[in-house]
Formats: C-alpha cells, structure tokens, sequence
C-alpha cells in the first residue's frame, strides 16, 4: 500500500515577511536619524527598504508605531537584558562595572548621538511625542532593569539602599558625566582621549556609588 507523507504546511512566504520587517526596521532607522522623524514618510521608508507603502502599514499600521518599533529593536540590541543580569558569585564591583562600560561606550557613540539629536530636533519643532517614546523605550526600561540588579543586590546584603528606584537614577547619572552632552554639542576633543576618559568617569562612577551604598 502506498503511503503519502503528511508534512504540516508552511506558512505562505513567512521567512519573507521576516526578512520585509527586518529592512523596513533598518530602513526606517537610518532615515529617522538622517532626516529626523518629522522629515521621514512612510513613503521614503517603502522606497528606502526595496518594498511597497502597504508592506509597511501592514506590518507596522502607522508612523508612530513604527518608530516605537524601531526604538525598541535598537534599544534591545544595543542593551539586551543580560547586561542586567544579577550574579551572586561575581563581585558587586564588576558587576556594575559591566553594566557602566556598556551605557557609557553607547551613550557616547557618534550614531546614538545622532538619534538623539534627530529626536531633539523633532522636540524642538513641537513633536514632544517622539521624545517621550525614547524615554519609555530607552531609559524607563533600563531603570526598571537597573533597579532589579540592585534590588537583588540589596537582597543579597551587598548593597544597603533605602530607595532603590532612586539609586538606580543616581548610578546611570554618575556614569555619564557630562561625555553625552558633550557629544551632543560637538565638544569632544580627540577620539583617543575622549574614548579613554569615558572609561575613567565610568569607573569613577561606580567608585563613588559604592562608597555610598556598600554596607557599612
């Protein structure tokens, strides 16, 4: 008797659709830094990524949700989740550390400069929505994340905080300095030196935020 095999049937061309958002999200990422959110259509971003307008309203339904969209997916390539990952058996000291390295280098990049500039500008034109999507995508994120860490750390007595959500605020300030703002308005000097001293600000700044939280 003859068998036919059963295989179950694959989704009409999903690898595709796949491979679509993937250039519409790098599409669109490129264009908003380049002409700021308020100078890129929808349109600009079909043409930019080799697709068709309705390729991308149907996969993101409007501007807004695709610049979210695009946000996100940089923001959680750039900062998975793991850089906040608690471990009892690495010292407090490197574990912050890890976390300082990685938001300073990032935060002083020359393209996430750009982003922010680009959304700046959007702000400045009276898009203040723009701004306000960064926020909950990037920095309330990483605060909730950064607040795990130190609440486990606390946990563990290894930190002593009475107000974690506060601290959390407090060590990805002192990590920063003023490198971002700097960046920002182009006063960065030499690549070289400007490289080395955001790696001695953030261990300076893991330095003064353990001496005010390590137990006593």
């Amino acid at each position: 008797m003859n068998t036919i095999a059963q295989t179950k049937p694959q989704g009409p061309g999903r690898p595709k659709d796949m491979e679509k958002r993937a250039a519409i999200l790098e599409a669109a990422k490129s264009l908003f830094v380049r002409n700021a959110f308020a100078g890129t259509s929808m349109d600009a971003v079909a043409a930019e990524a080799g697709v068709s307008k309705l390729t991308v309203y149907s996969h993101f339904g409007d501007k807004d949700n695709l610049f979210r969209e695009v946000i996100r997916a940089h923001i959680q390539d750039l900062l998975p989740e793991d850089t906040y990952q608690y471990d009892s058996s690495v010292g407090i000291s490197e574990l912050l550390m890890r976390v300082a390295m990685t938001h300073a280098h990032i935060d002083c990049d020359p393209k996430n400069v750009g982003t922010f500039r680009a959304i700046l500008s959007d702000c400045r034109q009276g898009n203040p929505r723009y701004g306000k999507l960064l926020w909950e995508e990037g920095p309330t994120r990483t605060h909730k994340l950064m607040e795990r860490l130190l609440q486990q750390a606390v946990d563990d007595g290894r930190l002593e905080i009475e107000n974690v959500a506060q601290a959390s605020v407090q060590f990805l300030a002192l990590i920063k300095g003023d490198l971002v703002l700097r960046r920002m308005f182009g006063c960065d000097g030499c690549q070289d030196a400007f490289a080395s001293e955001v790696e001695a600000n953030a261990r300076a700044g893991v330095s003064t935020f353990l001496r005010a939280y390590l137990p006593r």
